[in-house]
């Protein structure tokens, strides 16, 4: 049986894999995002050691990236907060050292894909993963298709209303603010109240500043997209009773208007950790089909 190799590229760590065709994940292996020459580096060096003979390689990645295949710098990370990484090549490394067809999608659209083969929207027709962590983004997929235009999604960037206790708060992105990012994503918790939201107080107000601009979000994702599942992911929706929050003010927002009932149509992860390596699988499974 065939397998892939599988990379969740993320802004503190990359997490590989090795995983066939059906999912089954062989081997597992961590390390923190440093440089991409370091990084990179050890990424190669634990594929080579497990004597990894890939069909393909899948990288699923923070971005923003290039993702026209056209383009002289298909495969590589463009305009990055992320220092060292403005400009790296992911995906010329790994195609020079394993002569097999390489994969790149961001990290959103590969969890998009893999909720929607394997998780919480299987047997669906659309669904929206939206990750809430170091950073917030969004992939959409409708009959097995991701979303693209001139590049990717960036669904982190919309303008948003802004909740009446958090006017002054100026935003934490370096490009737009006070962006959905700017106002959700773990940095502009921790510049506002110094801690991340699961270390808050049970009675401290952040939680529901939060869960009111997600919620905000999800209607406004739900009239442009319509979704049948909205997943909603990444470190700071692991704060205990935040989905149970967004639900209820995606709710009010909505004001009943819109199909389904948020309870159903919001939920968490249904692969759980292993959403952005099956993730990097989807990608790499239609890397392979696309050389064949």
């Amino acid at each position: 049986m065939a397998h892939y190799g599988l990379i969740e590229a993320g802004g503190t760590k990359f997490v590989l894999g090795i995983a066939d065709e059906a999912g089954n994940l062989s081997a597992r292996h961590q390390i923190p995002t440093t440089t991409p020459e370091a990084t990179i580096g050890a990424s190669l060096a634990w594929f080579q050691a497990q004597g990894l003979n890939p069909a393909a390689i899948g990288i699923a990645s923070f971005g923003p990236l290039d993702l026209n295949r056209a383009s002289p710098s298909w495969g590589h990370v463009t305009k990055t907060p992320k220092p060292h990484w403005d400009g790296a090549d992911l995906a010329g490394p790994f195609a020079r050292a394993f002569g097999c067809p390489v994969g790149v999608e961001t990290d959103v659209n590969g969890a998009a894909l893999a909720e929607a083969r394997w998780g919480a929207g299987k047997g669906l027709g659309a669904l929206l993963y939206i990750t809430i962590g170091t950073g917030v983004g969004g992939g959409f997929v409708a009959d097995g298709r991701l979303l693209h235009g001139l590049s990717h999604p960036e669904m982190g960037h919309i303008r948003m209303p802004r909740h009446p206790d958090d006017r002054d708060f100026p935003g934490f992105c370096p490009f737009h603010g006070a962006c959905l990012e700017g106002l959700v994503a773990g940095p502009s918790i921790l510049a506002r109240w110094g801690a991340s939201l699961s270390d808050l107080p049970a009675d401290h107000p952040g939680a529901g500043i939060i869960a009111w601009y997600l919620g905000q979000a999800v209607t406004t994702f739900q009239a442009i997209l319509d979704p049948e599942r909205i997943v909603l992911g990444g470190g700071v929706m692991a704060t205990p009773g935040l989905i149970e929050q967004v639900r209820a003010a995606a709710a009010a927002s909505g004001a009943g208007y819109f199909a389904g009932d948020p309870a159903q149509v919001v939920v968490s992860p249904g692969l759980g950790s292993n959403s952005g390596l099956l993730g990097a699988l989807a990608v790499a499974l239609s890397a392979a089909l696309a050389a064949a």
